[in-house]
């Protein structure tokens, strides 16, 4: 779920994202996760400090009204912002900017690009936290079995960074912060893993709806108010491409080539539509990538470029309106 709010507002990203869990199975499992389980420390940690440091009793104290009072006082400076200003139940807007949340103006005006990568490691609150940990649990675990913690960890962050430069293209009054752009960008490589390895499955077509189904109910919940759907975007497009690139499996005759006869030909590692499929994903990935960083530190504005593209963020109704810029 990420929220969006005006002028340095939250826009936590993760929409409940509920991933295709026992749909794409792998025949072999060769790894021990410990890489995602470090990760879901490492984001429990922060938030911890995300709290201390924006020690909700003194900002009462300070600028706060006569009738504001901290959820879960007795936890002292670790308690959260009142409801009315983070339904979430996290810290303020000022705190997640002065902690590295995504903001267009410091990455344009102060030129402080490292805020595209610690975004993905700040949330806007304690549900954003479960919702995002427990997803990434779900999905990152079975991914890491199958394929190592290195490919994992690449997809994860260069997935959040997809997803960050996109966001920066078109979000310039708001903070945005969360892990759903990686999330996202698993779920992407899962997709791509599950086409480029279409012959090793069983019951394929079935997996395919299901992930995305899965997908596409994420991806709807992000047209709602105060959420970062071009964050869920820019990572799912990059996970998918690095999928095509780094998910790819081995033929199982190249595997079986030290037990052939002598003289008997062995099969090459890939199928051609492999090859083909990680040479075009490789050039979109860094062609897309260079493109988006050179436009978002030229201050381009991506709603000038495509105007429809607002309503992939939020589609207003009589219920919102959709403000953002």
């Amino acid at each position: 779920m990420a929220t969006t709010q005006q002028q340095g507002d939250i826009e936590g990203r993760g929409g409940g994202e509920k991933p295709a869990v026992g749909v794409i199975q792998r025949r072999d499992r060769g790894w021990v996760s410990w890489l995602v389980p470090l990760i879901v420390v490492v984001n429990i940690v922060v938030f911890v400090v995300e709290m201390y440091v924006n020690d909700c009793p003194r900002q009462i104290r300070n600028f706060g009204g006569a009738r504001q009072r901290c959820v879960a006082r007795f936890l002292g400076r670790l308690s959260f912002q009142p409801l009315s200003e983070n339904p979430l139940f996290g810290p303020s807007s000022s705190t997640l900017g002065k902690m590295g949340g995504l903001n267009w103006h410091r990455v344009y005006y102060d030129h402080q690009g490292w805020r595209l990568i610690s975004c993905i490691w700040l949330h806007a609150g304690l549900i954003h936290l479960l919702v995002n940990m427990i997803s990434l649990i779900l999905v990152g675990v079975r991914l890491e079995q199958n394929f190592g913690f290195v490919r994992i960890c690449i997809i994860y962050l260069v997935s959040g960074f997809g997803g960050s430069v996109l966001s920066s293209l078109f979000i310039r009054n708001a903070i945005s912060v969360g892990a759903s752009g990686a999330l996202f960008g698993l779920l992407g490589a899962m997709l791509s893993e599950l086409i480029t390895n279409w012959s090793i499955y069983t019951n394929k077509a079935a997996a395919l709806v299901s992930l995305i189904f899965i997908v596409l109910i994420n991806l709807a919940v992000g047209i709602l108010p105060h959420v970062d759907n071009f964050a869920h975007i820019g990572g799912f497009l990059t996970g998918i491409l690095l999928g095509f690139v780094l998910l790819p499996r081995p033929q199982f005759g190249w595997l079986e080539a030290a037990n052939l006869p002598p003289g008997v030909r062995a099969q090459s590692k890939y199928k051609p539509h492999q090859y083909i499929l990680w040479l075009i994903s490789l050039a979109l990935l860094i062609a897309g990538l260079t493109v988006g960083l050179i436009m978002l530190f030229r201050g381009v504005n991506g709603y000038d470029r495509c105007h429809w593209c607002r309503y992939l963020n939020c589609v207003p109704t009589s219920s919102w309106s959709c403000n953002e810029g």
